[in-house]
């Protein structure tokens, strides 16, 4: 062995007095400070669920808090898509994203035959045949309108209405999910 002190092996490195500690490594993070950044972000992260709390409930759709330095601008979702030019350099948090997520589509303006599960929808029986259902075309109560692929099995998708379809919603080969519009139709 040599009698070379090397830096970090708790030993006093060549040059230091005893009573001088030895640097810390830069990237080395104290336990008491990596504890006390946790707790700081952890209430942060607290306060951040309060406010989208607080904005919840209320009738604004938009809150803004400045501390110190750090901005924060909590927007409910409709307030998101309305302001996206907003000021560069501000923090948008999005209240409620997975709300928006996972909410139901809104009510077609017309009536609509609904996919009574989730899966990929077919609009026709096989690839390169003739779609069940065409825009314009005459719809009667139990025909089959579509597919929805589910669990490997097929499910016929039959209309609960009857009239001319005005509009396709949904895109032959995309995932549905249960009660979103297939069809929208003109009742005759």
């Amino acid at each position: 062995m040599t009698d070379e002190l090397l830096p970090g092996n708790g030993s006093i490195e060549p040059g230091l007095e005893a009573s001088e500690p030895a640097a810390a490594e830069p990237w080395v993070a104290e336990p008491a400070a990596v504890a006390a950044e946790s707790a700081a972000d952890a209430d942060l992260l607290a306060l951040i669920d309060r406010l989208a709390g607080l904005l919840e409930r209320s009738d604004l759709t938009e809150l803004e808090v400045e501390a110190g330095g750090t901005g924060l601008v909590l927007r409910k979702p409709v307030a998101v898509a309305a302001a996206a030019g907003a000021a560069a350099g501000t923090a948008v948090v999005e209240v409620a994203a997975q709300a928006a997520v996972l909410a139901p589509e809104l009510p077609p303006s017309r009536p609509a035959v609904s996919a009574p599960l989730t899966g990929i929808f077919y609009a026709s029986p096989a690839p390169g045949s003739a779609p069940y259902v065409q825009v314009g075309g005459e719809v009667a109560v139990g025909q089959v309108i579509g597919l929805i692929e589910a669990m490997k099995l097929f499910n016929e998708i039959k209309s609960d209405l009857a009239g001319r379809v005005v509009k396709v919603v949904a895109e032959s080969g995309a995932l549905v999910k249960a009660k979103q519009p297939l069809i929208e139709v003109e009742p005759l």
